[in-house]
């Protein structure tokens, strides 16, 4: 399975009272196939995987699987601090029937390189799923899987891919030259760099923006691999604002306000993440007044 195009982390709607809304999944699952998307990724960043216990997340893998049944490739996050319990959700993500993993770096402790390495060859070598890399320094106290650890891992035949978030573009074109482009992809996790790290080798994206304009980051995709320079550096243009908007609330919770605004509410955030004050609101609005997506 070859791991390209734009793959959106999916935000987990929730009813008020903060419980999953399975049925409101459904329905944002059904709104970002329509659109385009390459694959559909549940419990990342995006998804609040931190805030589900198992069972929510046991739960949210099925319904998405079920629910694409096939349309596209359904990957799971199941990234967890120790490599116990990574395994753990891991075998859960594989009975489900997701096709592959996605695996952040463990975001309270600091393990050293070799202990990383080590985390996610034990991950991998404990599922026939693919695995894949979530590099996402800012969220995890500064740590960073290297270049090299990342090559060495590329190594690992079911290790097929890295999400790097760093936002250092330069760090990405390093992942890219170390690693062997026919069976390792390169996918950028920084909204304002998609086309950038296409062009500079990276294979696709999994953009938290998706879930606000998902025809935005197709587009850019769509548009650079038929060679359409132009259109591609229009789309990226009028996401770059939607992705910047993101500092205007806690963690990734102007996902879900802008969504509200653009009438395809998903419910709260979980606490303590609180929702948008009237101020907030206005300025995201304006926004995405801008990039052309209100109305």
């Amino acid at each position: 399975m070859k791991l390209r195009g734009i793959i959106p982390p999916v935000v987990t709607p929730m009813t008020p009272d903060q419980e999953i809304d399975l049925p409101g999944l459904r329905q944002h699952i059904d709104f970002l196939l329509a659109r385009g998307v390459h694959g559909i990724f549940v419990l990342g960043t995006s998804g609040e995987f931190y805030a589900l216990d198992e069972a929510e997340k046991q739960k949210v893998v099925a319904a998405a699987v079920a629910h694409v049944n096939g349309r596209a490739p359904v990957y799971a996050g199941t990234g967890a601090e120790t490599t116990r319990e990574v395994v753990r959700l891991t075998k859960m993500a594989e009975h489900e029937g997701a096709v592959g993993v996605s695996v952040i770096t463990p975001y309270f402790i600091k393990p050293n390189q070799t202990e990383l390495a080590d985390h996610f060859r034990r991950v991998a070598e404990s599922t026939s799923l693919s695995v894949v890399l979530y590099n996402n320094p800012a969220t995890c106290g500064g740590l960073s899987i290297e270049p090299e650890t990342v090559a060495r891992l590329a190594e690992v035949p079911n290790i097929v891919g890295i999400k790097d978030s760093s936002g250092d573009l330069q760090n990405t074109i390093e992942i890219v030259r170390s690693t062997p482009r026919e069976t390792f992809s390169v996918l950028n996790g920084r909204d304002t760099l998609i086309l950038a790290a296409l062009q500079s080798g990276a294979q696709g994206a999994i953009p938290a923006a998706c879930n606000i304009a998902p025809e935005l980051c197709v587009g850019i995709y769509e548009s650079f691999t038929r060679g359409d320079a132009d259109a591609a550096k229009r789309a990226q243009s009028r996401l770059h604002g939607v992705r910047m908007a993101m500092s205007l609330g806690t963690g990734n919770s102007a996902v879900k306000e802008a969504m509200a605004l653009l009438g395809r509410p998903a419910g709260p955030m979980r606490s303590p993440v609180l929702p948008f004050g009237e101020a907030q609101k206005a300025k995201l609005k304006a926004i995405l007044e801008t990039a052309g997506l209100m109305g």
